[in-house]
């Protein structure tokens, strides 16, 4: 009896109850308005340090401006919105409550109209007006706070684990329902700002057409497809998707007269975009990576993939039991390299240690001891040290990837005069197409590698097998 009144007492402190500006249903929120404004300033701080604004001046206020013409005609317009272009090659998008919302230049590479960037933009615009972050996290604090309340009633604190398991899982990601809600008001929001709401399919068609491409080049190398994507919603939202329509449609009946596209404005707005990795953060070609910013080349094993952050440079095996991760810190130079690699370790053990003599520059490498074994490394060069971390997982020893360890740390060298090009990025570049023109006949040029045709029918919206009318502007690489 006094464990069900304590929760009960419990919930009526959390039930939290506001209407929704966007929606008009009465949503269970545990945060005031003034509340999620602040969270979102400072988030956003923090945002900008993990993903830094792409250097293009003309290109954020471009984005500002299509940004706040949407914002305008949306629910909770008194709010003061930042747009931000994110320099980063991922294909994603997302916002911060209060207003902060946020499109990877990866992502922008893809979109073929200022409509679509309107719908993109809209679309994170309608999970700010619905307060879909503000209701995730009331319901996972919520979930969180109850959990501890059974734990304290029972006395088992497995109940209150049990409770936040069941909380994370009822939030992770925003989820469909979300989602949908989010296409619905940008749709609306589209054409109350004058766009086309169809760009809102169009853009699903862009995402789904990168899901399709992925899961080909997938089944040709014997894998299983990556789960997830922008939202992560791929599998379960596709253009033709009944509830899509049917969420869009009523957005239909706004739109009066010609409802603006702007395909050729914004292509040449796209012109000389950064494509794939930045100089900033390092090229990866194949499996070697070049940095021309930092001078220096690294090589991995074949057939090994890179992952390549703002903050950490990572190495893996196609099956992804063998990593090693590179970061850059200040080098102290009171301290030699083994001191300091033994002064990062703590109180971990170091075995097997040995200098490097990298041409010109010294480090030391060796074994941290462990349950896990892990290789560690740390190379000086100016005032930075490049640490190097190294493991495999499961049950396997490290023995069994050390040697491509060591070759990987090795391998850092300064870059060769003609290496340097190879550090500068891939750029998008438009050309008219002509008559009987063929993408295959452009996929001469592109610098990547795989599957090259392909990449420019997905960066023109011409996947799989579209074909280009003279006339149009078209995407390319070089």
């Amino acid at each position: 009896m006094m464990r069900a009144l304590t929760l009960c007492l419990i919930c009526s402190w959390l039930a939290g109850c506001a209407v929704n500006p966007a929606t008009g249903r009465t949503d269970f929120v545990m945060m005031s308005e003034r509340q999620e404004l602040d969270l979102g300033a400072r988030y956003n701080q923090e945002i900008l340090k993990q993903y830094p604004r792409y250097e293009d001046a003309k290109l954020q206020a471009y984005i500002q401006r299509v940004g706040e013409r949407v914002a305008r005609s949306s629910h909770r317009n008194q709010l003061n919105y930042v747009f931000t272009l994110v320099d980063s090659p991922d294909i994603n998008a997302f916002a911060l409550p209060g207003g902060y919302i946020y499109i990877h230049r990866g992502l922008l590479a893809y979109l073929n109209s200022e409509a679509e960037l309107a719908a993109v933009l809209g679309h994170e615009v309608g999970h700010v007006t619905a307060r879909h972050s503000v209701r995730q996290q009331s319901q996972s604090t919520a979930w969180s706070l109850l959990g501890h309340a059974a734990a304290i009633g029972t006395g088992v604190g497995a109940v209150g684990d049990l409770t936040n398991v069941m909380g994370n899982a009822f939030v992770r990601g925003y989820g469909r329902d979300m989602e949908l809600e989010a296409d619905g008001l940008g749709a609306q929001y589209l054409a109350r700002s004058g766009y086309d709401p169809q760009a809102m399919i169009e853009v699903v068609k862009v995402l789904k057409n990168q899901e399709d491409f992925a899961r080909a080049q997938a089944a040709k190398r014997g894998e299983a497809p990556a789960a997830g994507g922008y939202h992560g919603l791929f599998d379960t939202h596709p253009d033709n998707d009944r509830r899509l329509q049917e969420v869009i449609g009523p957005a239909r009946a706004l739109a009066v007269g010609n409802q603006e596209v702007g395909r050729d404005a914004f292509l040449q707005m796209l012109d000389g975009l950064v494509f794939g990795d930045s100089a900033a953060s390092g090229i990866r070609r194949g499996r070697h990576f070049y940095h021309g910013e930092l001078d220096f080349t690294l090589s991995y094993p074949q057939g090994w993939q890179l992952v390549n952050r703002p903050d950490v440079l990572i190495g893996h095996s196609a099956d992804e039991q063998a990593f090693i991760a590179m970061t850059l810190e200040p080098a102290d130079k009171r301290l030699s390299p083994a001191e300091f690699l033994r002064k990062r370790a703590g109180s971990q053990r170091l075995v097997a240690g040995e200098e490097l003599r990298l041409g010109a520059l010294q480090g030391y490498t060796a074994v941290l001891q462990g349950q896990s074994a892990r290789r560690a490394a740390v190379i000086y060069r100016d005032d930075n040290a490049y640490l190097f971390i190294a493991a495999v997982r499961g049950r396997a020893s490290l023995e069994t990837e050390d040697q491509r360890f060591l070759e990987v740390i090795r391998s850092y060298r300064p870059l060769k005069a003609d290496e340097r090009k190879l550090a500068e990025p891939v750029r998008l570049h438009l050309v008219r197409a002509k008559a009987g023109q063929s993408l295959a006949a452009l996929t001469k040029e592109v610098p990547q590698q795989g599957d090259g045709e392909a990449q420019l029918r997905l960066l023109n919206g011409l996947y799989p097998d579209g074909v280009p009318r003279a006339g149009d502007w078209l995407k390319t690489l070089r």
